[in-house]
């Protein structure tokens, strides 16, 4: 799979400072986690978080677990040592919070390339994630999500854009249908992955499950979090169901047993298909195989 097309259903916010939680979050097996050195650290303790990050980077096996690291923002003089302790340690990918043009995310990727030289490492190894946190990067989500080469995708934070908006949070979401509706749009035209907020009342599954729901709908990638105990909610939302994936098989094979007809319509359990199909059959296959649900020979 592409660096795009890789299963990302989870991604769950850590503490750095906390070193019993960041080095243990494998066992609950999130797809990534993201190591926070913004909201989740004192003004007081950046420096230590820093120090953390990059110990916690070199040393602690994540088991295929991927590792991002939440620097903190451009308007501060924190970012720039963030990106070199997060590329030194060796992290996957940086999430740049507060995004809402694009020339945040090639300033920030113009720090990382120069970090990346500094360090020994792949141009180019190192990936971006940003975060739209405001109605100004809602309207720029095109701009942003194509950006930059190393971008990996587009993540909504709502606390600030809702407040922002002079909003109110509500169960049904209704506030944020405009921002993930424009972000879902710009991120397929963009060719990025696209991935919602978290979901704060940790205690209320049932509005996790439904939320997530919704969002997977919607077309979103996947969600992050701030609990371990929404991982298996949100994968098992995510994943496609058995029937999703043997409908899947059958489709790309009877397109290919019948691509020398000349036949273009087809009849697939049921259901009238043509080669339109394909694509969404294919993609179904390939999550299931990254979630090690679907073994067939079927490419």
């Amino acid at each position: 799979m592409t660096v795009t097309d890789r299963i990302r259903r989870t991604m769950i916010f850590l503490n750095t400072q906390r070193a019993a939680l960041v080095k243990d979050a494998f066992i609950y097996r999130p797809d990534c986690v993201i190591l926070d050195l913004e909201d989740a650290v004192a003004a007081n303790e950046k420096d230590a978080a820093r120090f953390q990050l990059y110990q916690t980077l070199k040393h602690v096996d994540y088991r295929g677990v991927e590792r991002w690291v939440r620097i903190n923002g451009l308007d501060t003089d924190l970012f720039e040592e963030d990106i070199k302790a997060a590329v030194a340690g060796g992290t996957e990918g940086i999430r740049l919070p507060k995004t809402e043009t694009a020339s945040d995310v090639q300033l920030v990727e113009e720090k990382v390339a120069a970090a990346e030289k500094q360090f020994g490492r792949p141009v180019g190894s190192t990936m971006l994630m940003a975060a739209l946190e405001s109605p100004l990067a809602i309207i720029n989500a095109f701009e942003i999500a194509k950006s930059s080469p190393r971008l990996m995708g587009i993540a909504l934070s709502a606390g600030d854009y809702v407040r922002t908006l002079h909003a109110k949070r509500t169960v049904a979401g209704i506030e944020l249908f405009g921002a993930r509706s424009q972000m879902i749009i710009a991120a397929r035209a963009a060719g990025v992955m696209a991935f919602d907020t978290v979901y704060t009342d940790i205690d209320n599954m049932a509005g996790f499950k439904e939320e997530v729901e919704l969002i997977k709908n919607m077309g979103f990638d996947g969600k992050s979090l701030i609990s371990p105990k929404q991982i298996k909610v949100a994968h098992e939302i995510f994943n496609p169901s058995a029937k999703e994936i043997t409908h899947a098989a059958h489709v790309i094979q009877a397109v290919r047993d019948n691509g020398d007809k000349g036949v273009g319509v087809l009849t697939v359990d049921g259901k009238m298909v043509d080669i339109a199909w394909v694509e969404g059959a294919q993609r179904t296959l390939d999550l299931a195989k990254a979630a090690g649900l679907y073994k067939g020979d079927l490419a």
